[in-house]
């Protein structure tokens, strides 16, 4: 077994018990394997081991690695999301995690009409309130939730968060129950079904999935430590 490999088992070990320790089922919980930077030799040891779901934060990577590797594998767009790539990343992902913006969510709409497309997002959140981080914030996503509800050319799946930096894992466990407290206070007042919950990196995805993420993104803990970029 390759050390990916084996990363891949102790990683899907941890996501099961993190599950079952607050009484939630393995299958609840969608395991996205971050590959980036990593070259698509390394990662297809991940795809062998079993791994069918794989992220990428830049469209270069991915216009690189999707194409060469098998079709059947499902791609995740986990990083920021300029307007000039949209039509690209619409092209090649799957499911975008980052519709950090009413703006965005509207030219992205656009450009699934053009494209005859309707792709699975997640609207990013910035939870922590910080000024180096994109995504709504609290008071513009309740403003502007129903709105972007009414966009018929995105199939809205539920929230995404990257939690400020912290020391221990523990740590992020606020925000990560106040993803959940605003996905029900959206999914309650407007009627709509919110079943996704992005958030948890390598370093919390355990505390993530306790407090009820149904997508983590891990990379580093399969792939192991980033060394080099790609292109």
């Amino acid at each position: 077994m390759t050390d990916v490999a084996q990363n891949l088992v102790e990683v899907q070990g941890l996501v099961k018990a993190a599950a079952e320790r607050v009484g939630r089922s393995v299958d609840e919980v969608t395991l996205v394997a971050v590959s980036k930077t990593w070259p698509v030799e390394h990662v297809q040891l991940a795809v062998d081991a079993g791994q069918k779901i794989l992220g990428e934060n830049k469209l270069q990577e991915g216009q690189v690695k999707i194409p060469a590797m098998d079709q059947s594998l499902e791609w995740h767009f986990i990083g920021g999301l300029q307007r000039n790539k949209v039509r690209k990343v619409l092209g090649l992902f799957q499911c975008v995690h980052s519709i950090d913006s009413l703006k965005l969510a509207r030219y992205a709409d656009g450009v699934a009409a053009d494209m005859g497309v309707k792709p699975k997002v997640l609207l990013q959140v910035n939870i922590g309130a910080e000024l180096s981080k994109g995504g709504f914030e609290l008071d513009e996503i309740r403003e502007s939730f129903a709105e972007v509800m009414q966009l018929g050319n995105l199939d809205v799946k539920g929230l995404m968060c990257i939690p400020p930096a912290v020391s221990t894992p523990d740590q992020a466990r606020p925000f990560f129950k106040a993803m959940v407290t605003l996905r029900d206070e959206l999914a309650s007042q407007h009627g709509v079904d919110l079943p996704e919950l992005s958030m948890g990196m390598s370093g919390d995805f355990e505390v993530a999935i306790e407090e009820g993420a149904t997508m983590v993104r891990v990379g580093s803990s399969i792939f192991g430590g980033r060394s080099y970029p790609v292109g």
